[in-house]
């Protein structure tokens, strides 16, 4: 019997507040977890998957087992500068989010997918990773490190050019990735970018020497996830 394709609604935000969007994502979970809850362990239950992609002005973000110490200038010269703050209830440790940069957020039932959060996030990485090689770039994993690297297993080159720290409630996920496409590197040094000494970012337009269509890699990342997970993408 041929596997039911599970449908998923895309929205691209544009540039949104990280809080305005972490409360949208909130309020889609939510829905989705008191549709569980009201159906009491009786599948199927009808709920909604989606994805949203946007971009972020400048900010920080903390995960909750994140430190501090990771954050290397004070929370004052990023107000005098424009770029916000916020700690998190995601997982990972502090990241960037800002211009150039797609950050890709899926709210999923898991349990029509499959319940191993594991399984979730080296599938994200597989997006990531078929994506980015469509631009002539190998991307990898790093054991232990969630995300996507290049030259992960030589330290004097290992930099990591997509972030990821999710959450879920009841199989229903929030919280994603962070691709950087056009990103400035000079934000990432006012941090230990995810809390990982040693290593350095990367940006496809860095890599490549070029400014990159933004849209044409959203483009290939909806087709990529579509593929990853099976699904069809509802724009």
């Amino acid at each position: 019997m041929e596997k039911i394709r599970q449908e998923i609604l895309f929205s691209d935000l544009g540039t949104i507040d990280y809080q305005e969007a972490w409360d949208y994502q909130e309020k889609l979970l939510k829905q989705n977890v008191g549709l569980k809850s009201a159906a009491a362990g009786q599948i199927p239950v009808d709920t909604t998957n989606y994805l949203l992609f946007c971009e972020h002005p400048p900010v920080y973000t903390l995960g909750k087992s994140g430190h501090m110490e990771n954050l290397l200038v004070s929370q004052e010269a990023l107000k005098e500068q424009g770029i916000g703050f916020v700690p998190t209830n995601r997982g990972g440790d502090i990241t960037f989010h800002g211009p150039g940069q797609i950050v890709g957020y899926p709210i999923l039932d898991l349990e029509k997918f499959y319940t191993d959060i594991g399984k979730y996030l080296r599938n994200l990485e597989e997006v990531i990773i078929r994506t980015i090689a469509e631009y002539g770039l190998k991307g990898d994993r790093s054991a232990g490190e969630t995300g996507v690297w290049l030259e992960p297993h030589d330290k004097a080159k290992a930099r990591k050019i997509c972030a990821m720290g999710v959450r879920c409630s009841r199989w229903v996920t929030m919280h994603g990735f962070a691709l950087n496409v056009n990103t400035s590197m000079d934000y990432f040094n006012k941090i230990v970018p995810c809390g990982i000494q040693d290593k350095k970012v990367a940006s496809l337009s860095h890599e490549l020497g070029r400014e990159i269509d933004i849209n044409e890699v959203k483009e290939k990342l909806r087709k990529n996830f579509a593929e990853i997970f099976e699904a069809n993408i509802i724009l």
